[in-house]
C-alpha cells in the first residue's frame, strides 16, 4: 500500500481507532491485522472489533470498508468469495475434512481489493496467496451484508454445490461439518 489516508472523520466507529492511537489508514490496517480471530458478540455492531479486540474476516474487513467510506478513502472494496477451503490454504480444518472424507469445504471469505491489491487482515498468521487459486466466486459487497446477506448467500452456494457434486450428505451436515472447520480455525 503507497498510498495513505489520514483519518479525519468525527464518527463513533474512527473515533474507536483513533483513541487506540491509529491515526491513518495503513496504520489502522496493521492495527485490524493483529486482533485475534474470533466472533464478536453482536456481528451488527462493526465497532466490536476494537471494543472486544477480536474479529472474523467479515467484521475486521466490513469494519475496515466502512471507516474508508467514512474518510472518503477512494477505491476500497469489501469482497465477498467463496474459495475451496482444503488442508493445504487451510491446514487447521484438516482434521474435520479427513474425519469427514471430505477434499475440501466451500467457504465464503471476505477480504479488501484497495487499488486493486487484495488486502486480508484475517489474522497475522494469514497469507491470501495460498487461498487465492482457490477462489471460485467473488462479489463486491457492502459492509451492512456481512450481518446477514454473507451468510444466505454461502448457504445458497452449499446447497448448489451438494446438487451439483450430487453428494449423499444433506445440507445440515455439511453445515455442520463447516462449523467443526469454523471451531478448529478459532483454536
Amino acid at each position: 500500500m503507497d498510498l495513505d489516508y489520514k483519518l479525519t472523520s468525527n464518527d463513533d466507529l474512527t473515533s474507536l481507532a483513533t483513541q487506540k492511537s491509529v491515526a491513518t489508514w495503513n496504520q489502522l490496517v496493521e492495527y485490524v491485522k493483529k486482533v485475534p480471530y474470533g466472533r464478536t458478540s453482536d456481528k451488527s455492531d462493526l465497532g466490536l472489533v476494537i471494543v472486544e479486540n477480536t474479529g472474523t474476516c467479515s467484521s475486521k474487513h466490513a469494519f475496515l470498508k466502512k471507516i474508508a467510506d467514512l474518510n472518503h478513502i477512494p477505491n476500497v472494496k469489501l469482497i465477498l468469495s467463496i474459495f475451496r477451503m482444503n488442508l493445504l490454504n487451510t491446514p487447521k480444518v484438516a482434521s474435520v475434512l479427513t474425519n469427514h472424507q471430505m477434499g475440501y469445504m466451500p467457504e465464503a471469505h471476505c477480504y479488501l481489493k484497495f487499488n486493486n491489491e487484495c488486502i486480508d487482515v484475517t489474522s497475522k498468521h494469514l497469507d491470501f496467496s495460498k487461498i487465492k487459486h482457490d477462489i471460485v466466486e467473488e462479489i463486491e459487497i457492502k459492509p451492512e451484508q456481512v450481518i446477514t446477506f454473507k451468510e444466505e448467500f454461502h448457504k445458497k452456494f452449499i446447497k448448489d454445490w451438494i446438487i451439483k457434486e450430487d453428494l449423499t450428505r444433506s445440507f445440515e451436515q455439511i453445515w455442520d461439518i463447516r462449523e467443526q472447520c469454523i471451531a478448529n480455525l478459532s483454536k
